[in-house]
């Protein structure tokens, strides 16, 4: 249906009116309302502008708690007196926090409405960083970090929803806008934070805890988006389309069964082995390179490489799938690349060490791919909140075992053998569980 339109835009936003004309509610955030001041989902064009420019902020917020710690990690666990086995286990928290605080996202989304809630996410991060720079003992770090990750498993939920409710006709240049901040933001925090740190007087404190300013911008607009969205919801009772940013309550999506939907299953697993991939790769690729004989410098060098292919791509890859009828083209693409970058390391990882990092780095944007596919996948915002929720907990439930086994087979086998051959096989099935989720279907439909 979509690969039959003209343009990425024109064909969104003619699926995105589809359930309006088809009488499935007055929930739906495409359908024109009869009555009321704005035709827009999302209102204005001011309030439109301070939701880009919100979505940018937010999504450069969304990594840096994560991907900053680990160039301070020896420090931090030296100033806070942290076991090993504890240190581990904070490589592992970002993940349950997203599959946990994110399964909450649709219900606070229902009550509040998705600004509201992002909000309140971008001012959880901003605390949580806050407060663990100022942490005596590793309990209160651990509990200050569960806060931001909590902000940011939120926030992670509700960023394809809030590019279906308020950006129905640019669902693909949106979505791309926000994955490139996003890969932007984790990249930059890999490697400014150290430099940061000493330029600020070498105490990893000051440098965890500068972040936390980056939080208070993302503030302003999403506070600026609230204010303007109340005026709205106010007049039109409860007619449904005025509720502005609160319409994932609306009953359009009540009616989805989302974990009886194939489409939402293969979309959860296939988030899940994407994200499995990610991590393994930020947390064993230079390792791998070291082991090869590769300096450190160098191996720190190539995975930022990796990291910082998802910038250019972020941006490029959700127009082009946006454009298409089927995604599963582009996740063939994506995993073969992997694949390929997987066959170098085992063949010969360190005399072509950089092109195995730029295929990583290609292969990675599975990423994007799949926040786009989410928004793909259902005709409503309510729909997509459920789809978020469920696809991202999920997937990111599944994805805490990989690097844990990739450390073990390596411990065991003393070698990287086993851990690529793991990695081979979860890439294999990555890419025929998002050959399923890139069908044309909607789960609204029960599909």
């Amino acid at each position: 249906m979509m690969g039959r339109m003209a343009t990425a835009d024109d064909d969104l936003k003619t699926r995105s009116r589809t359930p309006a004309s088809a009488g499935s509610g007055p929930s739906s955030p495409s359908r024109p309302p009869a009555a009321g001041p704005s035709r827009a989902p999302g209102g204005s064009r001011r309030t439109r502008l301070l939701v880009a420019a919100g979505l940018v902020l937010a999504a450069l917020n969304l990594r840096p708690a994560v991907s900053g710690l680990g160039p301070l990690l020896e420090e931090v666990r030296a100033g806070l007196g942290m076991s090993g086995t504890v240190a581990g286990l904070l490589t592992a928290v970002p993940s349950l926090c997203f599959a946990v605080f994110g399964g909450l996202a649709p219900r606070l989304a229902r009550r509040w409405g998705p600004a509201a809630v992002v909000l309140a996410g971008m001012a959880a991060v901003t605390a949580g960083l806050a407060l663990r720079s100022f942490a005596g003992h590793t309990a209160p770090f651990l509990a200050a970090s569960a806060l931001a990750l909590a902000g940011i498993a939120v926030s992670n939920v509700l960023m394809p929803v809030v590019v279906k409710h308020w950006f129905p006709d640019r669902v693909g240049s949106m979505t791309g806008l926000y994955s490139m901040a996003l890969a932007l933001g984790t990249a930059g925090a890999a490697a400014v934070t150290v430099p940061m740190t000493e330029a600020l007087g070498g105490s990893w404190r000051v440098g965890l805890g500068a972040w936390a300013v980056l939080g208070v911008l993302a503030l302003a607009p999403w506070t600026a988006v609230l204010r303007d969205g109340r005026p709205a919801r106010e007049p039109g009772g409860g007619a449904a389309e005025p509720a502005g940013p609160a319409s994932p309550a609306g009953g359009g999506g009540a009616a989805v069964r989302i974990t009886r939907s194939p489409t939402a299953w293969a979309l959860g697993v296939f988030f899940g082995l994407q994200a499995s991939a990610a991590y393994i790769t930020m947390g064993w690729l230079p390792q791998i390179f070291r082991d090869a004989g590769v300096s450190a410098s160098a191996a720190g060098a190539m995975l930022a490489v990796t990291m910082g292919m998802g910038i250019p791509l972020s941006f490029v890859l959700p127009r082009i799938a946006a454009r298409l009828s089927h995604q599963g083209p582009l996740v063939a693409i994506l995993g073969l690349c992997g694949l390929s970058g997987y066959a170098g390391l085992w063949s010969a990882p360190a005399s072509g060490a950089w092109a195995w990092a730029l295929l990583l780095g290609v292969s990675n944007c599975a990423f994007p791919l799949v926040l786009t596919m989410i928004g793909m996948r259902s005709r409503t915002s309510a729909g997509v909140v459920k789809l978020s929720a469920f696809a991202q907990s999920t997937g990111y439930l599944l994805s805490i075992p990989g690097p844990l086994l990739v450390g073990a087979l390596r411990q065991h086998s003393g070698g990287w053998h086993l851990p690529l051959l793991l990695m081979t096989t979860l890439m294999v099935v990555q890419i025929g569980v998002g050959m399923l989720a890139g069908r044309d279907r909607c789960v609204e439909d029960g599909r």
